[in-house]
């Protein structure tokens, strides 16, 4: 049980270990933050990236989650744009220098000084969440708390990867999870063919990928039915990268969206001619969330979510691991 000054969190204490629920006293937001009682928080990939030590700089212990939707109980004094009882949004990229080459230069992703929520600072698997109110982002009135939580990550870098992949008419997605199943549905509504490529034979993935208008799915070694414009990999797969090189058409490109990836094998030049290229996506900036809500306020996307209760964040995890999600799983610290 908590009461007014403390809370309930889901911590990580060391690479390997599962989350342990710890009471601890409720955070005070410093001068820029705002205090959040947490509404809904997306299980995401990276979270298992941090749980596996597959991330650098590590600190322990560490609150994990940075898709959160929140509402605002407290702010400090120079916050502004935000005020009590509103309902932001928290995403990754929780904060960056502001001077150095790379902000300056509108690349506040690259900045080498940039925290990050739920990694570098704690996240929202718990029921409250400090984060500063310039990085917040605002939530479209249309979504539900839990229906918004996978905006936050998936939607966004999902976003910024799908800018990158260019104005081609067909994409591919490589990994048919919480990102991909989110940006199908905006590649559909902007007349974009998509074809999509799950794990295995897993067969209800791809009825889930057909059933939001994908022209095709079928498995990650399967030869595309026709040659695309660009791929977006979403698994943390390197040897996808070759694969979907080998699917896309000259001039197209591959972007690999995860934050960790396992090595890239080596693969023949012939696969790489023609001017096809291979690209990166490192975390977001504010004006890529400012943008990407704007779009999720136009288009009714229908984000497929099944919620757990914050207690339950190491079963999400380990449903996430295993592939056995359809949509992206939600956790709920604040329900019932």
């Amino acid at each position: 049980m908590t009461d007014s000054t403390s809370m309930a969190a889901m911590r990580l204490h060391a690479v390997g270990q599962s989350l342990s629920l710890d009471a601890l006293p409720r955070p005070s937001p410093q001068e820029h933050q705002v205090l959040i009682e947490v509404l809904a928080c997306g299980v995401c990939r990276t979270d298992l990236h941090v749980l596996d030590g597959e991330l650098p700089d590590l600190h322990f212990p560490v609150t994990p989650g940075h898709e959160i939707v929140g509402r605002v109980v407290a702010k400090g004094r120079s916050v502004a744009n935000i005020g009590l009882g509103d309902r932001v949004g928290v995403p990754w990229l929780a904060e960056t220098c502001g001077v150095c080459r790379y902000c300056r230069q509108g690349m506040e992703n690259l900045c080498e000084k940039a925290q990050f929520t739920g990694y570098t600072v704690d996240g929202g698997y718990a029921q409250y969440a400090v984060a500063n109110a310039s990085y917040c982002v605002p939530v479209p009135t249309r979504y539900s708390d839990t229906q918004a939580a996978p905006l936050l990550c998936a939607g966004l870098i999902g976003y910024r990867a799908y800018r990158a992949a260019g104005s081609g008419n067909s994409l591919g997605l490589y990994g048919f999870g919480a990102a991909a199943h989110l940006l199908a549905q905006i590649a559909v509504a902007e007349g974009r063919k998509v074809f999509a490529f799950t794990k295995g034979a897993d067969k209800e993935a791809q009825r889930f990928a057909l059933s939001l208008g994908a022209s095709w799915a079928g498995n990650s070694d399967e030869a595309c039915p026709e040659p695309i414009d660009a791929a977006i990999i979403f698994a943390p797969v390197g040897a996808l990268v070759p694969t979907a090189l080998a699917a896309i058409r000259p001039g197209g490109r591959v972007v690999c969206a995860g934050i960790h990836m396992s090595d890239i094998p080596t693969f023949p030049y012939r696969v790489l001619w023609g001017e096809r290229s291979i690209c990166s996506i490192a975390n977001l900036t504010r004006a890529d969330g400012a943008a990407f809500m704007r779009l999720a306020a136009r288009i009714e996307l229908r984000p497929h979510v099944e919620v757990f209760d914050l207690s339950q964040a190491n079963d999400a995890l380990q449903r996430l691991r295993n592939g056995m999600l359809t949509g992206a799983a939600v956790l709920q610290p604040n329900r019932g």
